[in-house]
């Protein structure tokens, strides 16, 4: 359904907007510390003017430091921002003003602030994860795009996967291999992409996680023990699967399977 260029832009900045709140989650979430609390600085805790805490133009204008202690600001605030506005601006091109814009939004809202989490701490917190299952599996019954019982198959069979996964690692090598965190990541993509969806983000997670894992780890001195950030791949395989999830199983069906 085309959709005018003047309510994309709107998107887009409204976004920003998101964008800068998911940056407070980021840094919040995994600390402990509330997202009531107003913005500061982390290293002086000043408060942060609403004049310095425009998207992306604040960081340009500041020249990436704080306005009162002069600390450096990571460019990675305004590229979250960025992604943000994108996001929210290609859901809405593609789906409209409608509620699978909303819900793909707020799925890849998801799967950006877990990434970004996993790759900080090396954690998925529980308090986004699982909410997160059960917010896609109500949206499923409104959402044109999953049907509720699909939704329901996605979580228990993504999540079930990892955990036979992980339990047989566990079993084969004596040590853990993948956390839990992952398993129920993978409840929350399947809740929000189904159980097509949920097979296709760990086939693509894992194709890129190997791809990459294996020049990160011939890059580190920890050698195979090296702690892959195996969410983070989740993340960026589940966005590209609920914008182009048919797209890529025409693919590989076209490229594997009618060959086999």
């Amino acid at each position: 359904m085309p959709v005018d260029a003047l309510v994309v832009g709107a998107a887009f900045l409204f976004g920003l907007l998101f964008g800068s709140f998911l940056n407070a989650v980021i840094y919040r979430v995994p600390l402990g510390i509330s997202l009531l609390r107003p913005s500061g600085c982390p290293r002086c805790e000043k408060p942060i003017s609403w004049a310095s805490n425009v998207p992306v133009l604040s960081w340009i204008l500041l020249r990436a430091r704080c306005a009162t202690c002069r600390e450096p600001i990571s460019i990675r605030y305004p590229l979250v921002e960025l992604a943000g506005g994108v996001l929210l601006a290609l859901s809405v091109w593609q789906w409209g003003l409608t509620i699978s814009s909303f819900s793909v939004a707020l799925f890849c809202y998801l799967m950006l602030v877990l990434a970004l989490i996993d790759v900080d701490h090396r954690i998925l917190p529980n308090v986004i994860t699982l909410p997160g299952a059960i917010v896609g599996l109500a949206l499923s019954f409104f959402d044109p795009r999953v049907a509720w019982l699909d939704a329901l198959i996605g979580g228990f069979l993504g999540g079930g996967l990892l955990y036979f996964v992980a339990w047989a690692y566990l079993k084969l090598r004596g040590r853990e291999g993948m956390g839990m965190g992952d398993v129920k990541m993978m409840l929350l993509v399947g809740s929000f992409l189904g159980w097509q969806g949920a097979l296709m983000t760990i086939f693509v997670g894992s194709l890129v996680g190997s791809v990459v894992g294996v020049a990160m780890i011939s890059l580190s001195r920890k050698g195979w023990e090296y702690a892959l950030p195996f969410g983070t791949f989740l993340a960026a395989a589940g966005v590209l699967v609920a914008f182009r999830g048919p797209q890529i199983f025409a693919w590989y069906w076209n490229t594997f399977a009618a060959v086999g």
